[in-house]
């Protein structure tokens, strides 16, 4: 499952008939941008770590790959969790690497601005892989499908993931701990641990962070899904998620695409039953947020 496809378009333009769709214009600038784009799979990529993971004639066996969610203006948030649970090293002979993935924020000479500010940093820590695309709330699933298509491609031997926001603290060491754990899987098989939420529904209120018009999702409730601050997941699990994703349009709710992607993978028996998990404690290695 290494071997997707590295002939991706380099960019996609915006469908702007969307802008003809009923109710449209009483929209956030947000949401417009993801209706926009919602059918792009593929942006450019600004800062690529091609090495991050060993060569492709000596890959690295990294245990644990923490791939934390971020945006370009949060260089204080990268810091600290650099120095602290996100620091790259070695627990009990496991080897821990780290990834943030972000897009880009503002227009012309502030995103240039930004742009390079990232870039030096980049090179610095050898840390970030960054998309030509508008860094939002909206576009996290986006960044959640680029990741999966940019791990295929790079990183396929990690064994399991953390997938992660940048404004929580995490316990690797517990993480370790727990995964060493596990009977008879060292990333090869489904694992999908987190905080299991089964039953909860589209936010209608404009007002709410988390609103969902109907024009993008119809059903009044969402598929069971690990959500809150991140969740641990093998990388075959991983991605048999990126393939699913193919047959799914994007919604912006990152946590609960990736819950749909399992209900499909489910619905077509492509494998068997994914494990959720309640993780609290020790096995989440989730405490607090920064």
């Amino acid at each position: 499952m290494g071997n997707l496809s590295q002939n991706l378009p380099l960019r996609c333009e915006r469908n702007t008939t969307m802008a003809n769709v009923y109710g449209f214009d009483s929209f956030s600038p947000m949401i417009q941008d993801f209706l926009y784009y919602r059918h792009c799979r593929s942006f450019p990529i600004i800062l690529d770590l091609p090495n991050k993971c060993g060569g492709v004639d000596e890959p690295e066996d990294i245990f644990l790959l923490l791939v934390i969610k971020s945006s370009p203006n949060n260089y204080e948030r990268r810091e600290v969790l650099r120095k602290t649970w996100a620091k790259e090293r070695s627990f009990k002979g496991k080897m821990i690497r780290r990834v943030f993935i972000i897009g880009t924020d503002g227009t012309g000479l502030e995103k240039e601005r930004l742009n390079n500010l990232v870039r030096l940093e980049h090179k610095h820590y050898n840390d970030i892989l960054q998309w030509d695309f508008k860094d939002s709330f909206y576009n996290l699933t986006l960044k959640q499908i680029l990741f999966l298509e940019w791990m295929g491609r790079r990183c396929s031997q990690a064994r399991f993931l953390l997938n992660g926001d940048d404004d929580v603290f995490a316990h690797t060491d517990n993480m370790i701990e727990y995964l060493q754990s596990l009977q008879d899987n060292d990333g090869s098989k489904h694992l999908f641990t987190g905080n299991l939420i089964k039953i909860a529904f589209p936010k209608r209120d404009p007002s709410s962070k988390y609103f969902v018009p109907l024009l993008i999702y119809e059903k009044d409730v969402y598929p069971p899904y690990c959500g809150g601050g991140g969740f641990l997941l093998s990388s075959y699990t991983a991605l048999v998620i990126y393939k699913m994703s193919t047959l799914i349009q994007i919604l912006p709710i990152d946590d609960v695409y990736m819950g749909m992607c399992c209900a499909v993978c489910l619905q077509l028996l492509c494998s068997p039953s994914i494990v959720y998990l309640f993780s609290g404690g020790r096995a989440a290695g989730f405490q607090t947020s920064i």
